[in-house]
């Protein structure tokens, strides 16, 4: 889907001081509490999540909004395509709102439905496998124009912590899988499964074949795009093995989204909320360094005094997730005080419907 664009909120906002934004956010979500519901995900700077009625990842989120039918307004403090998820699963009756629609997600813009869509059939033909057996698997960072090609295809949305799980069902359903867009958790997932490294292509947005050969793709069961993180690639193995080098007795645990030879070298790999749940269970006096987004990790070092926590990568700041600032969801309620909902983000009906058939097939599984 497309947005309009993001509207200046005009200096009378931009110049107000930080504590004034922060007690006017309380004020009006206080105000409009019967028609609100604000969602931050895990990665948002605190004193945006700090207001967050819901927190989590970006499905968790959509899902528990949609099961709230009584409230009109969901304000997501995330990215677009988390955005657009909440759209597709909310009721009729229901607005997604986005505090600045700059906030976007490069990895999932590697991904375009015209791009995919264009890659089919010259993967089909160049593996050698019919259209109908190939299973499209798109990563829920995605966006629901592409949710909407899978689900119109036979095929599954998955989770940074499904992966494995919808990975082993598309195996079962078809002869080859074409994962898409992030390389790294679709690798994780198959070796995570057994696969054997030729079993495991990557295709390259814009060459021929996608950089294959037919060898290559006769031997694959999994055909990677070659989108990514770029807070994720930050994280090397050599970062595991300066913390290793500072203590030995550390837990390095990391997100599927980081490269394959990171995971191998981490002792956990998990979703955010895996990450949490991790962190939590952990025995106080226990040292964590942490592979993923810099906020999350912030958070769970001041959640967690009893326990030192790391970054492993210290910087590792998503920008468009720090679009978000607090000013931008003040300007957001304000306008909603006043009866003007402001950056609705809307997917048609027809391609709603195809991503959420994705969707449901994932829940299915």
């Amino acid at each position: 889907m497309s947005f309009v664009q993001q509207i200046d909120i005009g200096a009378k906002y931009q110049g107000l001081e930080p504590q004034e934004i922060l007690e006017r956010i309380a004020a009006r979500k206080k105000e409009l509490a019967e028609t609100l519901l604000i969602l931050g995900h895990h990665y948002q700077q605190d004193d945006v999540y700090r207001f967050a009625d819901l927190s989590g990842d970006s499905l968790k989120l959509s899902r528990e909004a949609a099961a709230i039918q009584d409230k009109k307004y969901l304000v997501f403090c995330g990215v677009h395509f988390m955005a657009e998820a909440a759209d597709i699963l909310a009721a009729d009756h229901q607005m997604v709102l986005l505090p600045h629609l700059d906030a976007g997600c490069p990895m999932a813009d590697m991904s375009t439905r015209g791009a995919v869509e264009a890659a089919w059939p010259e993967l089909s033909e160049a593996s050698g496998v019919a259209g109908e057996r190939i299973i499209p698997v798109t990563y829920v960072n995605s966006s629901a124009d592409v949710k909407a090609f899978v689900g119109e295809n036979g095929g599954s949305v998955c989770t940074s912590s499904n992966a494995e799980k919808v990975l082993q069902w598309a195996l079962n359903a078809g002869d080859l899988i074409f994962f898409f867009p992030d390389q790294h958790l679709g690798r994780n997932a198959a070796f995570a499964l057994g696969l054997a490294e030729d079993e495991v292509v990557l295709w390259k947005r814009g060459e021929p074949m996608g950089g294959c050969s037919k060898d290559d793709l006769s031997r694959a069961k999994v055909v990677l795009w070659d989108g990514y993180c770029e807070v994720h690639m930050r994280s090397f193995p050599e970062h595991v093995h300066y913390w290793r080098a500072q203590d030995p007795e550390v837990t390095v645990i990391v997100h599927p989204e980081c490269r394959n030879e990171v995971v191998r070298l981490a002792d956990m790999s998990g979703s955010t909320e895996g990450i949490i749940s991790a962190v939590a269970a952990g025995k106080p006096g226990s040292h964590w360094v942490i592979g993923t987004e810099i906020n999350l990790v912030k958070r769970l070092a001041d959640q967690h005094p009893d326990k030192t926590i790391h970054s492993l990568t210290p910087g590792c700041l998503c920008p468009t997730m720090d679009a978000i600032k607090p000013v931008n969801l003040l300007w957001v309620l304000d306008n909603l005080a006043a009866g003007n909902p402001v950056n609705r983000v809307q997917v048609p009906p027809q391609i709603a419907a195809q991503a959420r058939k994705s969707l449901d097939r994932m829940l299915a599984i």
